[in-house]
């Protein structure tokens, strides 16, 4: 497997490559048409991903995410599509706190798509459930939590939110 700075190394070379023979191709003779088609420029190679989380880090960010301390505005952008409704954030923390609700991200797996798979244990009034699956996503330079992982979140606790509708 290779290190992630050398699979982008090499994807920025083979779309350079590519890029090069259908240059080529286009450019190289065999008929005299004055106006030659454009060349074809070679595929844009997407732009690299924030490096995948930690599940420390992502146990920090689940911990900013229930602590009734830290402002709304600060939790928003730790769930995918909050900004559509965000009181949610709120919500989902004052259910939490009353069903004393935890969560513990035990392991991640980068889904090298720009998404990480946390095995993550929900802990209910003290009582740790089996072992869970949460994606996050990697949006505007910061790990978040999935709209579809946060939406389910809400049904379970018999929210309704217009971030979910």
């Amino acid at each position: 497997m290779y290190a992630r700075g050398e699979r982008r190394l090499r994807a920025g070379a083979v779309a350079v490559v590519c890029g090069a023979v259908l240059v080529t191709a286009a450019c190289s003779g065999g008929t005299d048409d004055p106006d030659p088609p454009p060349p074809v420029p070679p595929t844009t190679v997407s732009p690299p991903t924030i490096p995948a989380p930690t599940a420390a880090e992502l146990n920090a960010d689940l911990a900013r995410a229930f602590d009734e301390t830290v402002p709304a505005a600060e939790k928003v952008v730790l769930v995918q599509g909050a900004q559509n409704d965000p009181q949610l954030v709120d919500q989902v923390v004052a259910a939490a706190q009353a069903n004393k609700v935890s969560a513990q991200v035990t392991e991640v797996t980068d889904l090298g798509d720009g998404t990480v798979a946390a095995n993550t244990v929900v802990t209910l009034d003290g009582q740790p459930g089996p072992e869970s699956i949460f994606t996050f996503v990697a949006e505007d330079g910061v790990w978040k939590l999935t709209q579809d992982n946060a939406c389910n979140i809400v049904a379970l606790a018999g929210l309704h939110s217009p971030a979910c509708a």
